[in-house]
Parts: C-alpha cells; structure tokens; sequence
C-alpha cells in the first residue's frame, strides 16, 4: 500500500462529561474525512462499508488507469469510439459533490499551480468556460488524491518523462509548441485563479479521469462514467478511491518549475518518434470546434464554419504510404457529421500548433483531405512530387512533380 488519506487531528487537554463524548464524534468524523457525499446515495454507502478500514483499502497502484499506469491510445476510428462510448451507461454513483480547494503554498506556488491549470485548460478544453473548469475540477481532485502528484503541476505534468505515459496528452504529443492568445491567457488564468480560490464545478464532482467521447482508452468500461461536458466523458473510480473521503490528501505547495517540467516532455517527446496515421488511425493534434472558434483567423484553405463535430486533424504520413489507405483513415477521422479536415505532415517537426497555418506549415504540406459534409464535394490533394501517382484526388499548388 503506498499512501493513505491524511487524518485530522486535535489536542487533547481536561475533558468533562458531554465534552468527552462530543470531541470523540468530531475526531471520529474526521478520521473518515468529513461528510459523505450525498450525491453517492446508497449505492457508495454500502461499498464504503466494505472499505472502512485500514486493513480492507485497495492499494493506490492497483487502481486501473492510475497515474503509474502507461498510457494506451485508442485504437478505434472516432464513428467507432463514439458508439462504444455511447454503450457504457451513466453509473448511478453520480459525480459527488467536489468540495473547495484548499491552497497552503507560497506567492511563488500560486503563480506556478495558477499557470499549469490554466495551461492544461486551454490544451485539453479550448476556451469554453464549462469545459475548462472540468478539467480543471478534476485536476485538484487528483492533486488530493493519494494515487498521483501532490502539486498542480506534477498533476499536470505527470507521466510526461516517460515515452507514452503522459496523464495528459498535450504534454507527449507535441501541443507544447501551441501558442495561444493573450485573451485565452487571461480568461483561463482568471479560471485558474478561482479554481484554486475555492471555487468548484459541480457537474463533474470528484471525477479523476476523463477522454474525449471520439477515443476509447482501455479503461472507459472499468470506471464509473459520471458526466459529459462538451466532447469530454468524465469517470471516478470504483469503490472507496471514487469518493469524496479518498480526496484527503492535503495540499502544501511546493510546486515544481513548470518551465522544467516541459523542457523534460518536449526532450521526451523528440526522443521517441510519433505514430503515423496508418499505425495509430489518431492525429497527433486536433483542433476540434471550440478551438477553431478561438483561433484568431480561419485558415485560407479551410474558411467554411464549423458546426458540431467540426475538427481539424493534423496528422503524421509516411512516404511509403498507400494513398488510399490515407483517403481511407481520413475518412474515418471525419466520419462524423459538419466541417472537418485532414492535413498531413512526414516530419513531426513541421507539424503546426495552431490555426491558421504559417507559411512553412504550408510549403512542408504533404496531404490534405477535407470531407464532403452539408452537400459539398469531398477534396483530395497530395503533394505529387512525393506521391507521383496517387490515383485520387490532385496535386497540391506548387507541389506537383
């Protein structure tokens, strides 16, 4: 067993009588951690009555998908992982109450918990103020959490000095590079600071974990889903490690640098290659439609509005790819319905960050695929000095052999 939940505890002095009995039921209510959470009715009593001791917790690194586990992507096409998803039924747990964040740090903890959350908002959620605050939600939770890092940043950051076992994606996956407005600073950081400020979003209660409804992690069917929130499914744990009472640890500061926590990914990263296309069926970004409605200019080649499930995927290709298997996968990246574009690469390097695409993003394009949606024509085009016949579509401006 690694961790336990902290206990509060009390000075003893002179006790008389009804004092003895009433200072007992407080130390014995601390000990479990406060009140229950009442949105866990029943069904967590009975099994917090299998776990009400030492004895009978289950070990933090046996949890499935806890912050030791190794990340595995999902190996289905987006249709695919939507309708999994859609198999797995809301647990009747609910998502509990999530209680206030309690921050015991220093001036200097502050700026850098406040910068991480607001970072991991942005990259995970877009701008969209429900959304930001979920995943910021269930980012405390796990800095409480006795299975992952004690500080917001560890949180953040975790997993990602290690080839795939970054806890959350645009750590590993090149995202860092993303820049973003000074207006989606300001709102997020605002977040942040509320966030940490004791502010709480209820519709995710005490999530630890949560994916976009287009993947499905090996996981999502060994944990309670609890909430959706925009394209995002949030999960707690089952049994004991799901409740509110295993939210116990307490936060202290100590937060690590963040600027050396993404020097150690971005190394990480470069250092083990990323999956292409037909190895993995994934993009390596997505901007999906709350980012694209933050971005500060369409991109030219792509001025149709999105609507819901609009994304653009940019996407590792091979030079010995079959270009059919590329139409073939980018089809399944765009099966849903609205906007939706594939745009691919041969160099990690030259994958961009953001809309719209720089100059050099566009000389180094390689393949671009935009789907037929709302009665449109789909569009093909390969750069035709790499792939000299590729039977489908055309060639790229200035690409052509």
């Amino acid at each position: 067993m690694r961790l336990q939940p902290s206990f509060l505890s009390s000075n003893n002095g002179p006790l008389y009588g009804v004092s003895a009995i009433l200072l007992a039921v407080f130390i014995s209510l601390a000990a479990i951690g406060g009140p229950k959470d009442t949105a866990a009715s029943q069904i967590t009593d009975s099994r917090l009555a299998e776990a009400s001791t030492d004895e009978t917790l289950p070990a933090t690194d046996d949890l499935p998908a806890a912050a030791d586990d190794t990340v595995i992507l999902s190996r289905l096409s987006p249709d695919e992982a939507r309708a999994r998803n859609a198999v797995i039924e809301f647990a009747a747990v609910g998502p509990g109450n999530p209680r206030p964040f309690a921050f015991h740090g220093s001036s200097a903890d502050r700026l850098r918990a406040r910068d991480c959350l607001a970072l991991a908002g942005m990259a995970e959620a877009g701008g969209g103020d429900g959304n930001q605050r979920a995943v910021m939600q269930v980012i405390l939770n796990r800095v409480r959490h006795p299975a992952f890092s004690n500080s917001v940043c560890g949180v953040v950051f975790e997993g990602s000095q290690r080839p795939t076992g970054c806890q959350f994606s645009f750590t590993c996956d090149g995202s860092l590079a993303r820049r973003y407005s000074d207006k989606l600073w300001e709102a997020s950081r605002r977040r942040a600071e509320e966030m940490l400020g004791g502010a709480t979003y209820p519709p995710v209660g005490n999530s630890t974990h949560f994916h976009a409804d287009y993947v499905y992690p090996w996981w999502s069917d060994e944990l309670d889903k609890v909430a959706q929130v925009g394209s995002h499914i949030f999960f707690r744990w089952r049994g004991f490690w799901g409740t509110a009472r295993a939210l116990s640890a307490r936060y202290s500061g100590g937060e690590p640098d963040p600027m050396a926590l993404r020097a150690t990914a971005e190394a990480v990263a470069a250092a083990n290659p990323l999956p292409t296309l037909l190895e993995s069926g994934t993009a390596v970004r997505s901007i999906m439609q709350e980012q694209v409605a933050e971005t500060p200019a369409a991109d030219a080649d792509a001025e149709a509005s999105p609507s819901p499930g609009a994304g653009v995927h940019f996407v590792l290709i091979s030079p010995t790819d079959a270009p059919s298997e590329l139409v073939a996968r980018a089809r399944q990246l765009c099966s849903g319905e609205g906007y939706c574009r594939v745009q691919g690469w041969t160099d990690a390097a030259n994958i961009p960050s953001r809309l719209p695409l720089a100059e050099e993003a566009r000389r180094t394009l390689r393949f671009s695929f935009m789907a037929g949606g709302a009665g449109g024509s789909e569009a093909v085009f390969f750069d035709c000095r790499m792939f000299t016949a590729p039977g489908s579509g055309t060639c790229l401006p200035n690409a052509r052999p």
